[in-house]
């Protein structure tokens, strides 16, 4: 197993598993030049699929561009309309991050990366001092470790935002892919995919992954959340939710391969994303154009906008505080 990872954005550009003959498959989706992260990246593109990318401040949405933090009111730059997004108009994804740890062991090859983030910038109040840590084991799991400071009252929420196809990158959808959630809540979103507050059980609805199914079985069902996200683009809410431990959150199998991913973390939530927005605009590393739901993501994080909704797990980090968290994505190679 190799993992690819350039300092821009911290981005995981490429996982190399062998296929039945010995031969590397890229199981993640990614551009081959540096040229298209960027370009991509512009805040006049939108900001791009953040392929890979390491997202912060604040991971997913922030309603409206603004939140309280005692007693002031931070205002952001809006670049979802009428949300900011994955930390703004130039979040952690077009950051180039510094190199701090470079180094293999008997069980891991680790490499560690730091970002300081200065008071302000994107509006976010105090400057952040964040470190990431990629450590892939000999047991063919990456892990990821999140470390965060700040020297002013501040929100954080860190994700990695890795599209996964199993069957290898480039090969079609993910539609066939076999997933299940350890959830049996999801966060309830409005038509601008802002949760309302509400938590609501996915039994009974398609949300329900509850049980090993299908991505594509009701990935166009009628239910009215479905058709707001355009397929899935949920916020899941574990088990687990309250527990500092590393805890499973999700497990994927793909069929055809039998390559199978687990999803282990410390965080409240796992998002699912289905690639919705992919629309065959967008060239591959194998050089092949992505058609919509060529990849999914599973972004371990808190839940969106959570400033806004005090009932949700806090994102407020203080200074002395030390943000940490953890996640583990496990790959099972067919035996």
């Amino acid at each position: 197993m190799v993992v690819k990872v350039i300092t821009y954005g911290g981005i995981i550009q490429e996982i190399l598993l062998p296929d039945d003959e010995g031969q590397s498959v890229n199981v993640v989706l990614g551009f081959s030049t540096l040229d298209e992260y960027v370009r991509l990246n512009s805040p006049r593109q939108g900001g791009g699929p953040h392929f890979g990318a390491i997202i912060g401040r604040y991971a997913n949405r922030i309603a409206n561009g603004s939140f309280a933090l005692d007693r002031t009111t931070y205002r952001l730059p809006v670049n979802d309309p009428p949300s900011t997004l994955h930390g703004g108009l130039e979040g952690f994804d077009s950051k180039v991050w510094t190199v701090v740890v470079s180094e293999s062991s008997r069980r891991d090859v680790r490499l560690g990366l730091h970002y300081t983030s200065p008071d302000g910038e994107e509006g976010f109040p105090g400057t952040l001092s964040t470190d990431i840590t990629y450590a892939l084991a000999d047991d063919n799991s990456l892990r990821i470790d999140y470390r965060a400071e700040t020297d002013r009252d501040t929100i954080v929420n860190l994700t990695s935002h890795t599209y996964w196809n199993l069957a290898g990158e480039g090969s079609g959808t993910i539609l066939d892919h076999l997933l299940r959630l350890d959830a049996e809540r999801f966060a309830v979103i409005d038509s601008d995919l802002i949760p309302t507050g509400g938590l609501e059980l996915v039994a009974g609805t398609p949300l329900d992954f509850s049980k090993p199914t299908r991505i594509g079985d009701r990935i166009k069902d009628q239910f009215k959340q479905m058709r707001i996200a355009r397929g899935y683009d949920f916020s899941y809410v574990l088990k687990d939710s309250d527990s500092p431990a590393l805890l499973p959150a999700a497990h994927v199998v793909e069929p055809t391969t039998g390559r199978t991913l687990d999803v282990y973390t410390t965080e409240p939530t796992i998002h699912f994303y289905s690639g919705n927005f992919l629309d065959e605009t967008l060239r591959g590393t194998g050089g092949g154009i992505y058609p919509q739901r060529a990849g999914f993501a599973l972004e371990t994080q808190h839940l969106p906008d959570s400033p806004n909704h005090p009932s949700f797990p806090e994102t407020v980090l203080r200074p002395g505080q030390v943000l940490r968290s953890t996640t583990i994505f496990r790959l099972s190679l067919p035996s």
